[in-house]
Formats: C-alpha cells, structure tokens, sequence
C-alpha cells in the first residue's frame, strides 16, 4: 500500500493535529498517522490564556465553550506553609476574553482538535504506527512507513513529514538527537479525585501551585465532573528517598503541605498514581531536509506554569504555515525551517528562564516584584503566554536573585 500527500504527520495530539488543520485549510493534502484510537488519556490538562489565539485561529473556540470544560479566571500559590497567596486574576492583566481560559479533560479536547482538522480536509489514520522514516539516497526524509492495526505495512510519501509525536519524540529519538536540560531533572507523580475541596465562586478553576521542600510543588487543577487532578513534582531523590511505592510517596507527599491535604481530605481517589520522568528536553535539531519537528516532539518544558498545551497548539499552528512556505516555494530543505526555529527557540527560552528562576532557592516572585515593580507586566506576559516579546530586561533584574541560564545552543535546523 502507498499513498502521497503534501504533508504527513506523524501522531494526532494537539501539536498534530494543530498543524493538520492549518494545512488542509489552505487546501494541502495531509494525512494524520496516529498510533492509538481516540479518545484516549492525557495527563496536562490546563490552558493559559494565550493559547486563546491558536484556538481561535484553529475556529475551535466555540466547540471548546460548549464542551465539558472548567473556567479558569487564575491561578494562585500556596506557601510550604499552607498559606495561600491572593489568586492573580488574568483580566486584571489582560483587557481580552482570552483572560477567561480553562482546564479541560484531554480525552475530549484532543478528540475536538483531531475531528477539527479532519472536518477541515485532513485525512486521519487512527490505530496505525510509525515504525520508518522513508529516506532518498541523500538523506531526504520523504515521508513514513506505517503498520496497521492489522499488521499491513502502508508506505506515505509526502513533501514534508511532520514530527508531533509528543513524548514518543520519533524522529528525535531515532536520530539520537535528544537532549536533556541540565537542570530540570524532575519526576512527577499524579492520580485523580472526586470529591475534593474546590475553591468557592470565581476561584473554583483556579490552577494551585503549592509549594514543598527542596523545591518540589503540587499541581491542583479542578476539572469537569467534580473532579481533580492532583500531582506533585520534585527531584528523584527527595520523592523516592524512603520508599518506591508510588502511593506511599504520593500520600507523604500530600501530608507535607497543609492546604493541599485539607483539600483532599473530603475527597477520594478514583486512579492509580502515575508516574513520568524526564521531564525536560529538546531535540538536537528542530529540522532535516523533508521533516519538522513540533510540539513534545521537538521538546518538552518543565509544567510548573502549564506551558505545555500552549507549546503544543503554538507550535503546531506555527509549523502549518511553515510548512504551508516551504510548499509554495517548492523547496522542503531544513534551510526553509529558520525562522520558524528562531521564534519557536525563542519563546519556549522565555518560559524555560522563569522556569529556572522558579527552582532557585534564592528566588521568590514576592522579592522580586517588591524590588521591581515595574517588572510586574513582564513576568505577567511571560506566564501567560506573550513570549514572542523581549524579556531581557526582566531577566536581567532577575540575575540579582537567581541565575539565569544561557539559551541552549541545539534545537536549530539541520543545515547540509
């Protein structure tokens, strides 16, 4: 079995199906090859509100507001000590709609994205695996080779491949271009609850970052259904120091922060406790002759501000019309893919510097804004998602508490 298509894109998540979209609505033959049948579980269920404007442009928006989501109008901190911050409202920031974002079940937000492109043009092959890069004798990826789900093998030839793959990272990891950040070597572990304390009235979505020691957090997002999810992040040592038994970690966890484990308290578990690590890295390189890389397939960011869907939506709107270029030009080289790869780097380095700031012991947001106050609507854009501004400034200011790392070298096209 062979087809041909402008584009392929291998995996279905947002990322992919972002770039889908964008791309047979500009009238490109596209096929989706997406290993697993949707709808199917995803951890990471918080947007900020810049990443209003990919949905918008995605003319997704009204789809989402009539879906099973959660307002969120904030997010808000709790102290190791238990004591919560005063929430930090997005609309006394932004005079826009997208100040009203959401938390949303991932089994259905992914499923409206990947019928969105499809309704758009997109072909989607579902249950059917990426095991190849097709390859021309001088290294051009030229499209994928599939297995079906019943053990036929389908060969896609295509101008471009898109790499979204998420966490998969296919290509990233075939080629050995992975590349772990030096720093940001977390575990997270996270189950669900129902019946859990939710803040009363405009608070109720909000997402809560409580603190631990040795720089640990929990992640507290309600969503639709009276639900919950609930996770703490930390470095491997200090989560696994006495026990590997995930649920023993996670309960010791809870009982190390007093806000969180009042708000569990009423409610109960209603999932294993699941765990991931490596959490941050990024490719070696963002192109090759004939293939992109986006989304959690070009790299993965730390999610202590939920910057994860954003990157994703962002990044696969980004790569659409990128690769929508290098199809009217005719030319599908990595060379086509710099800038692109300049503002995608650039903004995911704004996030990835905050994030640094964060894990600092000498840092605190609270020090910071009270000796820079001006600065207040910097780190507020940064956490919302405005990254294609400059934040030197800020960051500068920032270096008198905490370091602040140089931006990676990697993650530029693969230029012959």
């Amino acid at each position: 079995m062979d087809k041909t298509y402008d584009a392929v894109v291998i995996g279905g998540g947002p990322a992919g199906a972002s770039a889908a979209a964008i791309l047979a609505e500009k009238g490109r033959s596209v096929l989706v090859v997406e290993r697993e049948k949707f709808p199917r579980y995803h951890v990471g269920e918080s947007l900020i509100p810049y990443c209003y404007f990919s949905l918008e442009r995605l003319g997704v928006l009204e789809k989402l507001r009539a879906s099973r989501v959660t307002d969120k109008h904030s997010v808000q901190f709790v102290s190791r000590a238990g004591r919560l911050s005063q929430p930090f409202y997005f609309a006394d920031h932004m005079d826009h709609e997208a100040a009203g974002t959401w938390q949303v079940w991932r089994c259905e937000f992914d499923q409206m994205l990947l019928e969105n492109a499809r309704e758009k043009g997109a072909e989607i092959l579902e249950k059917a695996k990426v095991v190849d890069l097709i390859q021309d004798d001088e290294g051009r990826t030229t499209g994928v080779r599939a297995v079906l789900d019943g053990g036929d093998t389908l060969d896609v030839h295509a101008s471009v491949t898109i790499d979204a793959s998420g966490r998969d990272s296919f290509a990233m990891l075939r080629n050995g271009w992975r590349v772990r950040d030096p720093e940001l070597n977390k575990i997270a572990l996270w189950t669900y609850y129902k019946g859990a304390v939710r803040d009363p009235g405009r608070d109720e979505g909000a997402t809560t970052i409580a603190a631990l020691p040795d720089r640990g957090w929990f992640w507290y997002i309600p969503l639709a259904g009276d639900t919950v999810s609930v996770g703490v992040v930390a470095e491997k040592e200090y989560l696994f120091r006495d026990t590997r038994d995930h649920q023993e970690i996670f309960d010791r966890a809870v009982g190390e922060n007093s806000w969180v484990e009042e708000h569990l308290a009423p409610g109960r578990r209603t999932e294993e406790v699941r765990v991931t690590g490596e959490f941050s890295y990024r490719s070696k390189y963002c192109a090759a002759d004939g293939l992109v890389l986006t989304g959690d397939a070009f790299g993965f960011l730390d999610p202590v501000f939920s910057s994860g869907l954003f990157f994703a939506l962002h990044g696969g709107v980004m790569v659409g019309d990128a690769v929508d270029a290098a199809l009217a030009s005719g030319d599908s080289s990595a060379e086509q893919f710099s800038d692109y790869a300049t503002q995608f780097r650039s903004e995911i380095e704004a996030m990835r510097r905050l994030v640094y700031a964060f894990y600092d012991e000498e840092f605190s947001f609270g020090k910071f804004l009270k000796k820079h106050p001006d600065l207040q609507g910097d780190v507020t854009d940064c956490l919302v998602g405005r990254l294609s501004r400059d934040f030197e400034r800020m960051f500068e200011a920032i270096r008198e508490f905490a370091d602040v790392p140089e931006a990676l070298p990697h993650g530029a096209p693969l230029i012959r």
